[in-house]
């Protein structure tokens, strides 16, 4: 009995083998995308919960009073919290929420991934690097100091809950007044000095949130319009400003890659 000869695929069957594979790339990919942001998420979440843990520790070994904090955008100073803290964690990846995979950096006079909401606010005058900024309101900065009377300077004031301590940031700080205005696109992350400091905090990391933690040590998700209702420091007006419903504000008033997002 004569052998049948084993035949491969023609040209036409592996052709719609890989038509195939591509069209369940394509469904699947942004299944994938979701789990893997998702995965992200929780892991921020996990940092920002360590973090709770040493702020806490931190403020009750010093009678529940902050770190002095760093003013100005002077990154070689010896009182910001990236400074102070150091002997506090061991972990480096800690400070770095695994969304913002980019590290801002410049070499040769060249800038590397530059500002946006999966970028880190690259590297120091140390070395170090990092996507989470202080709320530089709860410091315990001297009487003397302008604004002295925005500063919280202790854990022991109400309302604990919606006064921001760490969070998803583009800077390692974060000085928001009420009247801040928002990112006009959505890379447009860095602000300086009053009226554009919230745009550092007001990063699109975790659909259309960041994760933040509070001086009561709890640790949520913040949608992006909700920033503006927090107590950010004593005198904030975190009801009425003019970004709020409750003044009037709408959504068309609103940048317009954030206008679908939800309003406060």
């Amino acid at each position: 009995m004569a052998m049948r000869r084993r035949q491969g695929f023609t040209l036409i069957e592996l052709l719609v083998v890989i038509a195939i594979i591509a069209i369940l790339m394509a469904v699947l990919m942004p299944a994938l995308n979701k789990v893997r942001n998702q995965a992200r998420g929780i892991g921020c979440q996990s940092s920002l919960h360590q973090w709770t843990l040493i702020w806490s520790m931190y403020t009750s070994d010093n009678n529940g009073k902050f770190i002095r904090g760093q003013g100005g955008e002077n990154n070689t100073g010896t009182s910001q919290w990236v400074t102070v803290m150091t002997t506090q964690y061991k972990n480096l990846k800690m400070r770095t929420c695994p969304m913002a995979y980019k590290i801002h950096q410049t070499i040769d006079g060249k800038v590397l991934n530059e500002q946006g909401p999966y970028v880190s606010w690259g590297y120091l005058s140390d070395g170090t690097y990092g996507s989470y900024g202080l709320n530089e309101w709860v410091c315990d900065r001297p009487a003397t100091e302008a604004e002295a009377a925005n500063y919280w300077k202790t854990t022991s004031v109400k309302p604990a809950n919606k006064i921001p301590a760490f969070m998803d940031c583009y800077w390692y700080d974060v000085w928001p007044h009420d009247g801040d205005a928002p990112p006009s696109t959505i890379n447009d992350v860095y602000g300086a000095g009053t009226g554009y400091e919230m745009k550092r905090a007001c990063v699109d990391r975790h659909n259309h949130a960041i994760n933040c933690a509070f001086i009561d040590w709890s640790l949520r998700k913040v949608d992006l319009k909700e920033l503006w209702t927090l107590k950010w420091h004593r005198n904030f007006n975190d009801i009425n400003n003019h970004w709020m419903r409750a003044s009037g504000a709408t959504a068309d008033q609103w940048p317009v890659w954030m206008r679908g997002f939800k309003e406060y």
